[in-house]
């Protein structure tokens, strides 16, 4: 049987039943590459196309540019990382929504210790620049959601807030991943992962109240902030006009 000419996948479309095996194989070329380069700089449809060894034009048949390729590459450890935070929250005492946002709290940063790797990639290797009006799309959206879900949880149960709920899920997830990357540049013992936990339990403290009920430490925070309405902004779509998760 002849082969196939270079290209002509691109020319033609990919063979019947080829589609979706051949976007695994441009994902996990992206994988190997994000992973050995540790950023996006040198990543080329060129170069996925050598990995994967096709012809350049036959990626755009899957993806349309570098940023989808590499939100693309990423998305499956983004959903992981989401799903341990979801598994862990719904194990919590549903009475104790606080207990519930530590335990995602919890699960976040022990994934990030338990798999260094595939957390660089996520969190550590540089991605392509995007508009703002583009980054709403990105997979770790679906991180940011889950934490704002557990602190409105803790709302709905009478918790006080100290800052806005976009501001607290963001300031949250800031300093979860600023205590997990000083692990993985500094200390890196496994000794440490207590006191990663037990600083991730004092980010909770200091933004959800410990009791519900009006606490004179917790005034109330304002319905927005500056900040707080700029997270949002960068969370709403370009056309939908409304929040997205």
């Amino acid at each position: 049987m002849a082969a196939r000419p270079v290209g002509s996948e691109a020319r033609n479309g990919p063979e019947r039943g080829q589609g979706s095996s051949r976007r695994g194989e441009i994902v996990a070329a992206v994988q190997r590459l994000l992973g050995e380069w540790g950023s996006s700089d040198r990543l080329t449809m060129r170069a996925v196309a050598k990995e994967v060894g096709i012809a350049a034009p036959s990626i755009y048949l899957h993806f349309a540019d570098k940023t989808e390729l590499v939100w693309a590459a990423l998305a499956d450890r983004y959903d992981e990382l989401v799903a341990r935070m979801a598994e862990a929250g719904k194990a919590g005492d549903a009475a104790d929504p606080r207990g519930r946002l530590r335990a995602q709290a919890h699960a976040y940063c022990l994934f990030a210790l338990g798999d260094p790797g595939h957390y660089r990639l996520m969190f550590e290797v540089r991605q392509p620049t995007v508009e703002p009006s583009r980054i709403s799309g990105h997979p770790a959206r679906h991180v940011s959601a889950s934490l704002r879900a557990g602190l409105i949880g803790c709302q709905e149960a009478g918790y006080a807030l100290s800052l806005p709920v976009e501001q607290a899920a963001q300031t949250l997830w800031a300093g979860m991943h600023g205590m997990v990357a000083l692990h993985h540049s500094l200390y890196r013992a496994e000794s440490s992962e207590t006191l990663v936990l037990h600083m991730a339990d004092g980010l909770v403290d200091v933004l959800v109240s410990a009791v519900p009920g009006a606490s004179p430490l917790f005034p109330g925070a304002d319905a927005q902030t500056e900040a707080s309405r700029r997270i949002r902004d960068l969370r709403t779509g370009p056309e939908q006009g409304e929040p997205q998760p």
